[in-house]
C-alpha cells in the first residue's frame, strides 16, 4: 500500500502515531461551541449569525471556517418561504395617511412602530397573533393572541406597547386591514399619543418590516413545531418572543445585536452624551 501511494513505511507509522494538529484540536472545540449556539437558537441560526455570536464572545474566526465546521457537523440554519396574507380591507373606510413611505429608519426607540397580524395553525384551529415592532431595534414591544380577528386583538397589542414604552407622537404604521381602520383603534391611538399610518393596498413592501418578522417567526418556530391546540401554540409563541427573539436573536440589520442588546447600547451612548452635573457654587 505504501508503494502504491508513494509514501515511506516510516512516514506512514509516523502519521499513525502523530497527535492531531493544533488546528484540528481547535476545530473540535469550536464545533462543540457551534453546536451549543445552534441548539440555543432552536436550530435556526446559519453560519452568519453563529459567526456573530462567536465574535461577540471574543472568538476570532472567519465565516468560511464556521460554515465548514457546520457542514462537517451536519448543522444548517432554516430558510424562509412565502405565507398567505390575512389582511381584509373594509370597503368605504378612509385609511390613515402613509407617514412612512417605505422609509423604516429611526434614530431612536419609539419613533416608529410597525404592526401586523398573522396566524399560527394548530390542530384545533388558527391562533391569531398581532404584534407591534419598534423599527429602531426590531424589538417586539407589544403583542396579543386570540382565536379571532376582531379589532380587540390589535387594540390589546397597542395597549401592551403603550404600557411598556410610554410613546410620544410615535408613528404606528400598519396595512389597511379592517382592524386598524376601525374607529375603536383610531380612538385608542389618539388616547395613547400615537399617530396612525397605513401603507397602500396589496403592496407588502409598504409594511415590509412587520412582514419580515412574521417570515422569521414562521421560519424559526411555526415550521419547526406542530401544535395540538391554541394553548400550546400560545405558550410557544410567548417563549419565542420574550425568551429568544427580543433578548437573544441577532439581526444583521443592527450589526448582529439582539433587539434588547441594541437598545442597551443606545441607552448607554445616550448617557455618555448627557452634560455632566456641576455642583452649585457656594453662596
Amino acid at each position: 500500500m505504501c508503494r502504491v501511494l508513494g509514501v515511506s513505511r516510516s512516514g506512514y507509522y509516523a502519521w499513525r502515531s502523530r497527535p492531531p494538529s493544533k488546528r484540528a484540536r481547535e476545530d473540535v472545540i469550536l464545533t462543540k461551541r457551534i453546536k451549543e449556539i445552534h441548539d440555543r437558537s432552536r436550530g435556526t441560526y446559519g453560519a452568519c449569525r453563529i459567526h456573530a455570536e462567536l465574535r461577540a464572545e471574543g472568538t476570532r474566526i472567519g465565516k468560511k471556517r464556521v460554515a465548514r465546521l457546520m457542514k462537517a457537523a451536519g448543522l444548517k440554519g432554516v430558510s424562509r418561504r412565502k405565507r398567505p396574507s390575512t389582511t381584509v380591507r373594509r370597503a368605504g373606510v378612509r385609511p390613515a395617511p402613509d407617514l412612512v413611505d417605505r422609509d423604516f429608519t429611526a434614530s431612536g426607540p419609539d419613533e416608529l412602530w410597525v404592526a401586523d397580524i398573522t396566524y399560527v395553525p394548530t390542530d384545533s384551529g388558527y391562533l391569531y397573533l398581532s404584534v407591534v415592532l419598534d423599527a429602531f431595534s426590531r424589538r417586539i414591544v407589544g403583542w396579543a393572541m386570540a382565536s379571532h380577528l376582531r379589532t380587540e386583538l390589535v387594540v390589546e397589542a397597542l395597549d401592551m406597547a403603550a404600557q411598556q414604552r410610554s410613546p410620544e407622537e410615535t408613528i404606528h404604521h400598519s396595512d389597511q386591514g379592517s382592524q386598524y381602520a376601525a374607529i375603536a383603534f383610531g380612538k385608542r391611538c389618539k388616547d395613547e399619543g400615537v399617530r396612525p399610518s397605513m401603507g397602500s393596498v396589496g403592496d407588502c413592501f409598504d409594511n415590509a418590516m412587520a412582514e419580515s418578522f412574521f417570515a422569521t417567526l414562521e421560519c424559526e418556530l411555526i415550521e419547526q413545531e406542530s401544535f395540538s391546540n391554541r394553548s400550546e401554540a400560545r405558550l410557544m409563541v410567548f417563549d419565542y418572543i420574550e425568551g429568544f427573539y427580543n433578548p437573544h436573536r441577532r439581526h444583521s440589520a443592527i450589526d448582529y445585536h439582539s433587539p434588547t442588546g441594541y437598545e442597551k447600547i443606545h441607552d448607554s451612548q445616550e448617557q455618555t452624551l448627557l452634560p455632566e452635573r456641576r455642583p452649585l457654587a457656594a453662596v
